[in-house]
This record gives structure tokens, sequence and C-alpha cells, in this order.
């Protein structure tokens, strides 16, 4: 059997295919939306990668990871066309991670700061994901101005973001690193 081509020479054109074969600009909203979501799950994968993570921190990610390639197929899919349905499991993902949420809260201190970026590595890392999370986010809501986006794909973002918020809070307290406060005027 002969190995495929990693290569193909079609989007050349500046163009792609969506799922189910349509052409679309690579600079089109809807690639901007899954592009982004993909970059978000490439800095969960780096996050995923540090050293000493806790197990259970490790599940969660790749859990997080897996939802995000089924948004993935559904942003890369014409509304109504002949790609993937909605991505059924979301409800039950967003309850899962505001459990995640509730419990990662409340084994980490309370704080009366703003929080900085910062502390170990693993807790910086969270906070790159955070932000670039916040960004797909974006993506998909300017999507949903002009294209059929489900509802819940929006909520299942803002929920990622909060729950690597209190993550990067966790790992720092996890790994006996203070936290980063923001100090005005300094």
């Amino acid at each position: 059997m002969e190995k495929s081509r990693l290569y193909t020479g079609g989007g050349d054109d500046g163009t792609t295919s969506l799922v189910g074969g349509e052409r679309t600009l690579k600079h089109s909203e809807r690639l901007e939306a899954y592009g982004t979501v993909d970059e978000f799950s490439a800095f969960l994968g780096v996050l995923a990668a540090m050293p000493d993570l806790p197990a259970d921190i490790y599940m969660q990610l790749q859990t997080v990871q897996n939802r995000l390639f089924d948004i993935g197929g559904y942003l890369a899919s014409r509304p109504g066309g002949s790609g993937l349905p909605p991505v059924a499991c979301l409800p039950e993902s967003i309850v899962e991670i505001e459990g995640w949420i509730d419990a990662l809260d409340s084994a980490t201190p309370k704080i009366r700061a703003f929080v900085l970026p910062g502390g170990c590595m693993a807790a910086a890392h969270a906070h790159v994901a955070r932000t670039v999370c916040r960004r797909a986010e974006r993506c998909i809501c300017r999507l949903a101005e002009t294209e059929e986006v489900d509802p819940a794909v929006r909520r299942y973002f803002n929920r990622l973001s909060d729950y690597l918020f209190i993550l990067a809070r966790y790992l720092n307290h996890h790994a006996g690193v203070a936290e980063v406060v923001w100090q005005p005027g300094k």
C-alpha cells in the first residue's frame, strides 16, 4: 500500500475544503474559528505535556482536547450541508467542566486580588491557553453573527476559560508557588 502524500496543492489558491467538499477562503470567519480552536488545542497539548502534572488534570485536558476536535469538525461543516451534526455532548461537557471548576476552586485558597499570568511553568501555560481559548471564543462569536453556530459551543468556550483560570491558580498552589498578583502603579 502506498503512503498518501501530506500535500495536495489544493489550497495553493487561498482556498480550502470544508467537510463535505465545499471550497471556502482560508481567511473566512469559519476557518478563523476552527483554526483558532485547533491552536487552542495545541496549547492544551503543551500544558498536558508538563512534567509532574497531576494525573486527573492530564485526563481533564485530554477530555477537552477530544471535545475540541469534535467542535473543530462541527465548525468545519457548513450548517445544513453534508457535514457533521451539532456536537450533542456539549451540554453534558459543560456540566462536567463546571464540576471541575468547583473542585479546583474548593482546593485553592481564596484570593482578594487580580492574578497576573505566571507562577510555575504549568500555571503559566494554563494562562496562555486561557487567552487563546478567549480568542477562539471571540472568533466563534464573530462567525455566529453571520452563520448558524450552536449556542452550546459558545457556552463551552466560556466555561473553558474559567476552568483554565482556576486551573492555573490550582497548579500554582499544588506546586507551592505564590500567585503573581497585580500591584497597581508598580
